[in-house]
């Protein structure tokens, strides 16, 4: 399906990210990726030791993670996506090996306020975690898509897909709250990006709602297994795995379909309940 195709996976953690399985299925489907992890950039200035460490350790779960499973002969590269420098430095990059890709995988968010599945009530949000949050999780698409399009990276008729959940349209009982606004804020910046980028690039891109997953680094920060097991009892099929969202992520990769702007559901039809 994806014979000569290379897609950009961000957002990868370690084994268990959700950005992994579409990679993986990519593979399978005779495609290519490249995945950006967080990590030490040049661009870093003044880093504490800790927090030196522990963007080292991040970068070094990462990149073991995907020599692991995608092949050592994976590309694999430090993205810091809130520094321009940063961007610049991988669009560089993608340009010096080659690279033209068909479509990326928007898996990019971060909330300082969630502490050890305690989080701040939205009253008690600081303008700076607001703002954070928002830059980190929402307007990366329109600083990734600028950059990769400024470039000439990413080609015309390409795919982009973004990762969302019910919680940026209802009151959850997941404990997201500052998160969950800036997936809102997600969700309508890749309606924008469709209209936009569609016009003029013929680009699509669209978002997917995951069902909770305690399975990735993000998922165990936030969820508790009571909550992993009340949407499981609520949704009509139950929870969606992970696989699931990975079928869904490639087939809105593929070429000639004419799907754009859409809010797509893969949970179990959590989502159609009250």
């Amino acid at each position: 399906m994806f014979t000569n195709q290379t897609f950009l996976i961000t957002g990868i953690a370690d084994e268990n990210s959700l950005a992994m399985y579409v990679a993986k299925k990519i593979i399978k489907n005779n495609g290519n990726v490249v995945c950006t992890g967080l990590g030490v950039t040049p661009f870093h200035k003044n880093l504490s030791e800790k927090a030196e460490s522990f963007l080292n350790k991040s970068y070094n779960d990462f990149e073991n993670a995907c020599k692991k499973l995608l092949g050592e002969n994976v590309l694999t590269f430090p993205l810091d996506i809130t520094l321009p420098e940063s961007l610049e430095a991988l669009t560089d990059f993608l340009n010096e090996k080659n690279v033209k890709l068909n479509g990326f995988l928007h898996a990019i968010a971060m909330d300082k306020t969630i502490r050890q599945k305690s989080v701040k009530p939205m009253l008690e949000v600081t303008a700076d975690e607001f703002n954070d949050t928002m830059t980190v999780s929402a307007f990366s698409l329109i600083s990734l898509s600028h950059a990769l399009l400024k470039s000439k990276v990413l080609q015309n008729g390409s795919s982009i897909v973004t990762l969302s959940y019910i919680a940026a349209e209802k009151v959850s009982f997941f404990p997201y709250i500052n998160m969950s606004i800036a997936k809102a804020a997600l969700e309508r910046l890749t309606i924008e990006m469709a209209y936009e980028l569609g016009r003029d690039f013929g680009i699509r891109a669209n978002c997917v709602r995951f069902s909770p997953y305690m399975g990735s680094k993000a998922g165990n920060a936030t969820l508790k297994i009571e909550d992993v097991e009340r949407a499981n009892r609520i949704s009509p099929l139950g929870n969606a795995h992970p696989e699931d969202l990975a079928h869904e992520v490639v087939h809105l990769f593929r070429k000639d379909i004419r799907i754009t702007g859409e809010i797509r559901h893969v949970d179990g039809g959590f989502h159609i309940m009250g």
